[in-house]
């Protein structure tokens, strides 16, 4: 196993960092099995794991906690906070009331005294950064987490992010976590050199493209469309869409030049995401031990310029052959009242 700094925090992690959202309810809800997942992941050499409060409501930090249990000193444990999974007002953001409380129950379920990589799971336009900035460096203090970083941030947000560090003499944002696969390079164009500017670590996200390069899905071949990832989006997987011609043109190019390299898809889609000098690690989901042992295979492969200028044809560097994030719309996109003035402003203004 390959191992790179975190950024500038001085802590060394695994190229493959085991994510574990399918842990639990959503995904494997055999708590015996997930633990089986981890100490095989961990018996690899892979040191770092990622989780979130929100996974299966919690659930899978608890099978985090119970996996590491005499493990704890060897693994680089990230956690995350934003999501709500509990009804009620003021239960998600990122506001030092919900990062407070949400730290130590974190912490519970984990089992652990201290969590090494705290991230902000999404930006909250609702909560002035500094607060939240402000909040995450109390806890560095107190030796809560180690260090904090953010998912899924525009390179904007985390631009003003590290002003607004320097100019309050806050603690600073140290990682990113980004969703980028061959078919979703968006971040090539200003997210990653944004990230490397500040020397920051970079985490990636959905190496397969929620499924799509995991090869069960090529032109001209039926979809299962009642089971797995298929069945929670058909939208995303319908050959008959006209949005999804672009993902299963590339797919078929990039399944072949994967046959030539006589690896399968897969492996070629999480080999590549490790290319970029910008990318620390990349996670890998696994459900079952199957999954593990075939993502963490590409572990070796090594792709050279040819193979690397050959993908750059059938998807250019910096775009996204779909929407990686669709699920999470800017609220600046989407709600009415950040992109349009009122009606009646609009009419005063001649």
């Amino acid at each position: 196993m390959r191992y790179r700094p975190l950024g500038g925090t001085g802590i060394e992690v695994s190229v493959h960092c085991l994510g574990a959202m399918m842990f639990g309810a959503i995904g494997n809800p055999d708590h015996d099995d997930s633990l089986r997942i981890v100490h095989a992941a961990l018996d690899r050499g892979i040191n770092f794991v990622d989780t979130a409060d929100m996974y299966s409501a919690g659930e899978s930090e608890q099978i985090v906690g119970k996996a590491l249990q005499g493990r704890r000193d060897d693994v680089v444990l990230a956690t995350k906070v934003f999501f709500p999974f509990t009804e009620g007002r003021n239960r998600s953001g990122s506001s030092r009331r919900w990062i407070v409380k949400e730290v130590e129950d974190s912490l519970r379920r984990l089992q652990t005294d201290w969590i090494d990589l705290y991230q902000v799971h999404r930006p909250d336009y609702n909560t002035d950064i500094e607060e939240t900035l402000s909040a995450l460096s109390d806890l560095v203090h107190q030796g809560k987490i180690r260090a904090f970083g953010c998912s899924t941030f525009p390179a904007a947000e985390i631009v003003e992010a590290h002003k607004v560090s320097e100019q309050r003499g806050l603690l600073r944002l140290r990682t990113e976590q980004p969703p980028y696969n061959l078919l979703a390079r968006g971040i090539e164009s200003s997210l990653l050199p944004t990230c490397q500017r500040y020397g920051m670590g970079v985490l990636t996200w959905s190496p397969l493209a929620w499924g799509f390069l995991s090869g069960k899905f090529r032109r001209g071949q039926d979809v299962d469309f009642t089971s797995g990832r298929a069945s929670l989006a058909p939208d995303r997987f319908d050959p008959e869409n006209p949005a999804n011609a672009g993902k299963y043109e590339a797919i078929e190019k990039l399944a072949k030049l994967a046959d030539e390299l006589g690896r399968p898809l897969p492996e070629l889609a999480v080999a590549f995401t490790l290319v970029h000098p910008g990318v620390t690690s990349v996670i890998l989901g696994p459900r079952t031990m199957e999954q593990l042992d075939s993502l963490a295979k590409s572990e070796d492969l090594l792709l050279d310029d040819d193979v690397l200028d050959r993908i750059d044809e059938i998807v250019p560097p910096g775009v996204n052959v779909y929407d990686p994030n669709a699920a999470f719309p800017l609220p600046t996109l989407t709600e009415l009242p950040r992109r349009r003035r009122p009606l009646t402003e609009r009419a005063a203004a001649g």
